[in-house]
Formats: structure tokens, sequence, C-alpha cells
């Protein structure tokens, strides 16, 4: 039976051999330095230190759910992070249970069929429906099973050639000095022939638990929980990972409402823990698994206890955890300085409540007040910017393009300012407009009108000029806010921030705009989709990637590549294209609305015109990568360009030639990233059809790429540029960041007023929204 099972897990499980084949023969990732034992990591980024780590499966990750026999397709998941992660260059060791699980089916079986055999003899017959099998006792069932298990656990690590031992233990073996020596000496010998242990108590002659036994000093092992967290600090391993069947630590026993799963837990939030029923296998609970973890924990080793029961992550559960994913609840004697995200996230969330209903006079003076502060404080701003400049200078991390983006400088502010200002007339009239009101029957109107979207999330790199402009749209829309700046611009968002919370401050809403100063990495904070309602990114294009990527559960507001065209028709006027064409790739090359592709018409090569393009690309020092019509009419072309959907962010740019107006549409509706483009003409039947065919976000006829701005298009600033097809496109605005909800207002109608019986029929009369609804009324 153990060789068919193992065959049908083989068989199951073919598509892990297949991926983890590819990452054995892969070089090993550098391994984890050897550290000082005796304090726990303080944050979940540094686990992808730990070198040695200690895996707990628990009673219900290892069993089924019929409790009889093992979970074969959870359990090779789990190989296969253990391995890939010993292949690493980390030690692991395994803490298991399912011997007693694995006997219990085994000796069932064989009870089954004893007892059928003699019936059959007895009786001439089976009556296998009239059988009783015995209550089998947890001592003889782990007898039975563990040899099986071993079996199981040691057919499964070969497939990825990693070799394991057994090793069996009870608490003599901890509580004899010479004991507990020779079990350490046997351990560090099976890690240094990096051999993986797989140790669980030897349940076939261990004495009953003993409920009311405690961790006095030396932890008794009662159940697999205490000999994982007595193992991991006796073997001073680095982290302790403890599986269950719940996602983590609750603050109240989970399924019950307004149970919250705590990210990180520290030891004296003990007593604000209440504490639920025991797991449904196992003789451990969630109570003896944290006394547990926090045994460990003093003991200077990191503890993480997660699901490992959850079909969607446990083929990756162990891995994230240690690449430092917020995954289950991470055990941390450390408390941050500042606040939890997700306490952060519910203030922002109440207070941006708050802001919505002000007034827009006054949500207009928070933004002139804060606009005020960027001219009054200039010096403090200035002072904090030369801190990071200098300090992204003198470590050589970030490139020309990115500099010029952290650097503020007096104009920049001033700039800014004056952008605030034109936010703040917006204001006026944003949050409430009605955008349509329809009389529906008497006495019974209906209204459309603007609302905030709730809490917005901005993720920015290395350009604190973000934060103002994107704080000034949020105050002007309502909306609730949670800045996450890049660690470049540390010191100069730390005071832009507090400046925009000065300013929210007059109207006592100074919380509606938070910036996020923890670790939390971008994929954690895109988990958090009940908080937040909408992410915008704004920076690199594998920024906005990842974001997208990771955000499952929440809308993304963006564009993940700014490839920009610019098509130079036959009848172009030369000084405008030269002009055009040097300003969209020139100007500023890493913007995302700098030109990336130059489409020229057939007509063009070999004339005037297309030698003063060359000719001003080589001045400006533009690289130049040809596509393949252009490489094919040309004996000596530049070097061939080996994409035609590339985003170069720099003095480069594809050329290609086409036929005409239409095949450039077509060209750029397959290469392009539906950002900016343009075309350049004094056909105006051919820009129009150009304007109307192109389907882009930004669509121009003789103007530079650079437009593709908010505070070029009068918004007075941008949260970003989305080529998204559904809500806002091209450069977002105060527009962008609202949505709608209807309002009707009734005397008393029901639906059954409009049935067939029913005496009132509907009108959908259209009302003009310039006037007041009660004036609508008053005239009727």
């Amino acid at each position: 039976m153990l060789l068919r099972r193992l065959t049908l897990c083989s068989r199951n499980h073919l598509d892990y051999r297949r991926r983890v084949c590819g990452f054995l023969t892969r070089p090993l990732t550098q391994v984890p330095k050897e550290r000082a034992h005796g304090s726990s990591f303080a944050h979940r980024g540094e686990l992808r230190q730990a070198k040695r780590i200690v895996v707990k499966l628990g009673s219900a990750v290892v069993t089924r759910g019929d409790e009889c026999g093992l979970a074969l397709g959870r359990l090779a998941s789990i190989v296969e992070q253990v391995a890939m992660l010993q292949n690493q260059g980390r030690e692991m060791m395994i803490v298991t249970s399912g011997a007693v699980a694995f006997g219990k089916q085994r000796l069932r079986h064989e009870i089954m069929l004893s007892q059928s055999v003699r019936q059959a003899l007895h009786s001439g017959h089976s009556q296998l429906n009239d059988m009783l099998v015995p209550v089998l006792e947890a001592r003889a069932c782990a007898a039975a099973g563990q040899s099986g298990l071993m079996a199981l656990y040691e057919a499964m690590f070969t497939q990825y050639s990693t070799c394991t031992a057994q090793v069996l233990v009870t608490n003599l073996d901890f509580h004899e000095d010479q004991k507990r020596q020779n079990l350490n000496s046997t351990l560090q010998e099976l890690l240094r022939m990096n051999i993986v242990p797989i140790i669980n108590t030897n349940d076939a002659v261990v004495p009953p638990p003993e409920p009311n036994s405690d961790l006095q000093g030396v932890i008794s092992i009662k159940d697999n929980d205490s000999l994982a967290a007595r193992l991991a600090v006796e073997m001073k391993a680095d982290l302790l990972i403890v599986l269950s069947d719940v996602e983590g630590l609750y603050d109240s026993p989970p399924g019950t409402d307004d149970a919250k799963l705590l990210d990180i837990f520290y030891p004296g939030d003990q007593h604000t823990i209440t504490y639920g029923t025991k797991s449904r296998v196992g003789i451990g609970g969630m109570e003896a698994k944290v006394k547990a973890a926090l045994w460990a924990l003093q003991g200077g080793t990191s503890v993480v206890i997660a699901n490992g029961t959850h079909p969607k992550v446990t083929g990756h559960v162990i891995t994230d955890i240690v690449e430092g994913k917020k995954v289950g609840t991470f055990f941390s004697e450390i408390k941050p300085a500042g606040p939890a995200l997700e306490h952060q996230t519910q203030v922002a969330r109440n207070s941006g409540r708050t802001l919505a209903s002000l007034h827009p006079d006054k949500r207009s003076e928070i933004i002139c007040l804060l606009a005020e502060l960027l001219t009054e404080r200039r010096e403090e701003i200035l002072a904090a910017n030369k801190m990071d400049m200098d300090l992204a200078v003198n470590t050589g991390l970030l490139q020309a393009a990115m500099l010029k983006r952290l650097s503020l400088s007096p104009a920049k502010l001033n700039s800014l300012a004056l952008g605030l200002h034109q936010i703040a007339v917006a204001a006026q009239d944003s949050v409430g407009r009605v955008l349509r009101r329809t009389r529906v029957a008497h006495n019974l109107e209906l209204e459309q009108i603007t609302v905030p979207i709730g809490v917005l999330l901005v993720i920015f790199e290395a350009r604190p000029d973000c934060l103002p402009q994107v704080s000034a749209l949020a105050i002007a829309s309502g909306n609730a806010l949670l800045l996450k700046g890049g660690k470049e611009a540390a010191n100069t968002n730390r005071v832009l921030h507090q400046l925009t919370q000065e300013a929210l401050s007059m109207h006592g809403v100074k919380e509606a705009v938070q910036l996020v100063s923890t670790r939390e990495e971008v994929e954690d904070l895109c988990r958090l989709d009940k908080m937040i309602d909408l992410i915008i990114p704004r920076g690199s294009s594998q920024l906005v990637k990842n974001i997208q990527r990771a955000a499952k559960g929440i809308p993304v507001l963006g564009h993940s590549e700014g490839i920009c065209h610019v098509y130079v028709d036959a009848e172009a006027s030369v000084d405008k294209v030269i002009k055009i064409v040097r300003d969209s790739k020139c100007e500023y090359p890493a913007a995302c609305n700098a030109m990336e592709s130059l489409l020229i018409h057939r007509d063009i090569l070999r004339t005037p015109l297309f030698d003063r393009i060359i000719d001003m690309f080589r001045t400006e020092r533009v690289k130049i990568h040809a596509g393949p019509h252009l490489a094919s009419y040309l004996t000596f072309s530049p070097s061939e360009a080996k994409s035609l959907r590339a985003e170069y962010g720099d003095l480069e740019c594809c050329m290609e030639v086409v036929d005409s107006m239409q095949e450039a549409v077509d060209h750029i509706h397959k290469y392009g990233s539906s950002h900016t483009d343009v075309i350049i003409t004094e056909n105006e039947h051919t820009a129009e059809q150009f304007l109307q065919l192109l389907d882009s976000a930004c669509v121009f006829w003789n103007a530079s790429s650079r437009f593709a701005d908010g505070y070029r298009f009068g918004l007075g600033a941008e949260v970003g540029i989305s080529t998204a097809r559904i809500h806002a496109r091209g450069p977002v605005g105060l527009e962008g960041l609202l949505t709608t909800k209807w309002v009707l207002r009734g005397d008393g109608h029901t639906a059954a007023d409009f049935s067939e019986q029913g005496t009132m029929k509907y009108l959908h009369e259209k009302l003009p929204v310039g006037q007041p609804l009660a004036g609508q009324r008053d005239s009727n």
C-alpha cells in the first residue's frame, strides 16, 4: 500500500519535480552568513538572513481531513520548499507529526482485512458492514506508522537529491545533560553533511501528556510545538516556522466577529489574546503554540506561525516566510517606533471621511496653506533635500536621471506652489457635484453625485515633489491618503509630510494623509485589499509592474510602460519635425512621456529632412536603433533594434520606416503602450484620421509628447498617467480621484407602487443640474 501511495504521489506531483529540477541545476544563491545567536530578528525582512531553520508540521497539516492517512499533495509541496532552501545552502530541520495518523490508517486496514477473513471462514460470507473497528491506542498507531512516515519522507526528498535522517526523542533526551549533548552532536553532524533531520517524539513509548505542565525555565516536550521550540533553541536556529491549519494568531478565535489576524505579535501583547478551541487533531492548540513561540523567542530564535493547509499558498508558504513576506504571524521582541500600517490606514480612513464632509472652501484653504508653507519653509525643505542628495551621490546608487528627480530647488518649489493654487480652485467644485438629476416619478427624484474613492495608496520612488502634489489632489477630492516614498528621499519626504499635516490641522483632519515609514514591502502593502481602495504607483516601469502583479484585490491606476511614438508624415514641416522630435526625446529622456520610437514615412528617406533628423540626433548624442524596415533601406545602418517594444528611458530611440499613416497607426497599436503618440503633418485630413483611429490615452497633432502632463493640461498636478481602459485615462488629476453614488429622494414610495397593479408611472424626466433640487420642487 505504501508503494502504491508513493507512486500516486509521484504522478500527482510531477510538476514539483520539473520545477525543482531546474532550480537544482542553477548555481546556488549566496549562502546566508553565520550570525551570533542570542537575539532574534527584529523585522520580517531580516528573515532572508536565516541560515538554520526549523519547520514544524502540525497534525492538521500532515494528516487528511478524515484524520486517517496523510495529505500527500500538501506534504509534497512542503518537501519541495524545504529541499529548495536546503539546496540554497541553508540548514533545514523538520519536526513532524503524522505517525499516529499513518499508523491508524495501516492498522485499520489490517484489522478490517483480518476480520473479513475470519468472518468469511466462520460464516462462509463477508458482512463488512456489521464489523466494528476497535478504538486504536495511540502508541500502537505511532509504532505502526513511524516507519511508513519516514519512508514517505525519504522517497519525496530523494526526488530532489536531498538526504534525510530520522531522529526520535523523548523528554529525557533534553532533561539529561549527557543525552542532550549526544542529541545536539548528532544533529550538528547531520547538518554538516547536508542532511535534513526529521524529528518526532517517540510516541510509541512517550507517556501521556501532562495537562498542567508549563514552560517553566526548561520547556517540557508535551507536544510537537514544545519539541520544535526546545529543539530550535538547543540547536541555535535562526528561525522556527510553525505550520498549522489557521492563518496565524488572531486576537480572538478565528471565525468570530471582528477577529483580527495579527501580523506581528510582541511578548507584551499576551493579555490582548482570547484563545479558542484546539485544532481538530493533535494535542496542542494555539495557546500552546504561542507559549512555545515566546519561549523560543526568548531563547534567540525568531518564530512565524502560518497556515500550512491552504491550497493556494501551501506551495510557497515556507519560501515566502524566508523571503520576508507578510505571511502568518511574526513574533518580535522589538516594537517599531511608528504605528502599524493597518492602524495608519484605519486612522486615515476615519479622518478622510471628515475631510470629505468639509465645505469645499475649507478644503481649498488647506491646500492654499500647504502652498504657502512650501515657500515659507523653503530653507527647511531644501536642507532636508540636500541630506538626501548628498547621501545619494556618495553611495552612487542613483543614475543621473533619478538624481534629477530627487533634487529640489527654489524654482521647483515655486512651481509646486503654483500648481497647488490651481488645485485649490478646482476643489471648489469637486466633491458632491451633481452630474445627473432625474425626476423618476412624482415626488421621486434621483441624483448622481461625485464622491471620494476612499483610501488611496500612492507609492513613489525618488521624487519628493510628488508628495505635496498628490496630497493636494487627495485633499481636494476628499480622499484619505497613504504615501509610501522611496528611501532615497526619506528626509525630504518627512519634512514635506509634516508640512502637509500642519496644513490639515487647521480644520482638524491632520491624520487624513499618512506617510508609511515602516519596513513593509510593496507586496505587503498590496495585500490590504479590505482597507485600501486604489493604488497609484509613481516610478519606474518595473515598480509599476511589480505592484500590478502583487495587487490582486486592489485596482491599480497607472501605466507599466511609456513607449511613446512620434510619426513624421510625408507632408510634415521640416522646422516642426526637428523642434518636436528634439523636445520629445531630448528634453527629459527619463520621463514616461518621452519619445521612444520615431516612425518616418518612406518618402522622407534620402531627403534633407531625413539628414537633418540624423544630424540633430548626432548633436544631442542620441543613440539610434534601426527597425527592420529602416535597416533594409540603408547600406550602413545603426545597430538593429532588439525589440520594437522597448522603453529606453535614456538618450536612445528606435527609428523605423512605414509606408502610410495607417501603417503607422497599426505599428503603434502593435508595439505601443497606449500612453502618448504624436503625428507631425500639415495635412489636416491625415491628422484627423490619426487622432480618430489611434487608441491611446493621449494623441497629439504637431505637439511634443512631453505635453502629456497634468500641470501642462491645467490640472494643477497629476497623481500619474493611466493607460487603462476604465476610469481615468491619460494624466489623472482631481477628476480621476472621484467616483459617484446615486441619491434617491422619495416620499414613501415603494417598488410595488410601480407594479402592473400599481397606480404610479415612471416619468424619467431629466432635470437641469445647475439648479438646487429644492428649487425644482418649489417650481413644481
